[in-house]
């Protein structure tokens, strides 16, 4: 097997100068992300392109009073690959518009995405605490290997072209973080929370599992989490995965090996109701299947990738590939791999299904 890289970039200087570099570097991949979540709110979420200029200014709005140095990196993305402000602000907030339509519509596709797991040092051979994943996602969607240097911070990891920030890495705290969908009845993007993506941009400033939970789960005691998301927050003194929905949160610690897939653990006790329950989900195969192939330990990292590479259940595998039979919007495949060491603070990757390519190790 060969090796796929991402682009890989290191942003420096001002919150605009950071996304200048990130804009004219990545023109043609976020032309391209934009061109294929335009496809996406027309047909998934059925929305024109008035209203989706409507809801950019909201968001645009958003990001400027809640973090202006985020907005300041959106204004240097646009500037540096031509586009509209408004474009770049509803690309940073894609997930709380596009997964508030696939909860309103209780579509399945919303649901078929994204594994992750934990592993406490106790539970390695090595002795190293991990977090990772597969990111299951578009096969056409452009993401980047983003080295961010911040003032007191150094942020390692991995965005989708056009968007902001980093929202699968770890910093030089040794605070990691990966991400999966989840959806409920209570999303709804009127409410205009803290994005997702700022969320996890913030988290990845943390010093400490705790401090970063806090960051994820703003706006919970005034309610205006907009939309529900899933967390695995790995640190040197602790991994939890964190179930966000709009009305409350789940903290579970990992007491060994834990993994999460795409779905609540128990919507009943948080108050949601799961959008998607009419249909057969691959969320349970996925969650039971790494969890069978990690085991309760002890788990040799030199194994990992191997499992993530796992083909078991065919079309509900981990490592996920796109289905001839489905039509060409509904297909999806792993479109990154990732295995983060906290302690080393290194990550390794595939860029694409882990099954055609050697992970390449990036170090902080």
């Amino acid at each position: 097997m060969t090796t796929t890289p991402l682009p890989h970039l290191t942003l420096t200087g001002t919150p605009y100068e950071k996304g200048l570099t990130h804009g004219r570097a990545l023109a043609a991949d976020i032309a391209d992300n934009i061109a294929l979540y335009t496809r996406r709110l027309h047909d998934d979420a059925g929305l024109g392109d008035d209203e989706i200029r409507a809801r950019a200014e909201v968001f645009l709005e958003v990001f400027t009073k809640a973090d202006p140095d985020y907005r300041a990196m959106m204004d240097g993305i646009a500037e540096g690959s031509r586009q509209p402000l408004t474009t770049i602000a509803w690309l940073n907030a894609r997930y709380e518009v596009l997964y508030s339509a696939w909860s309103a519509a209780g579509v399945a596709h919303d649901i078929d995405e994204c594994t992750s797991f934990g592993i406490l040092r106790d539970a390695a051979t090595d002795g190293r605490q991990r977090i990772g994943q597969n990111w299951d996602w578009f096969p056409d969607v452009r993401c980047a290997l983003l080295r961010v240097e911040e003032e007191g911070r150094t942020i390692l990891g991995f965005t989708e072209a056009g968007i902001a920030g980093i929202k699968i890495g770890v910093n030089d705290a040794g605070i990691a973080l990966c991400v999966n969908g989840l959806t409920s009845d209570s999303d709804d993007w009127t409410r205009a929370g803290i994005p997702f993506h700022l969320r996890t941009w913030r988290a990845l400033h943390s010093d400490t599992v705790d401090e970063a939970v806090g960051h994820l789960t703003t706006g919970l005691s005034d309610k205006t989490v907009s939309n529900s998301a899933n967390f695995m927050v790995g640190g040197p003194e602790a991994v939890a995965d964190i179930e966000l929905s709009p009305v409350a949160a789940n903290r579970i610690d990992c007491h060994g090996v834990l993994v999460h897939a795409n779905h609540f653990t128990d919507p009943a006790s948080l108050g949601v109701t799961e959008t998607w329950r009419h249909w057969p989900p691959t969320t349970y195969d996925r969650n039971d299947r790494l969890t069978e192939l990690l085991g309760t330990g002890p788990v040799d990292p030199a194994g990992i990738g191997e499992r993530l590479r796992d083909h078991v259940n065919g079309a509900n595998a981990l490592c996920r590939h796109p289905i001839a039979t489905q039509a060409p919007h509904e297909r999806i495949h792993t479109a990154l791999s990732v295995v983060i060491d906290v302690d080393t603070r290194e990550l390794a990757y595939t860029a694409g299904p882990p099954c055609e390519s050697e992970y390449t190790t990036v170090a902080l």
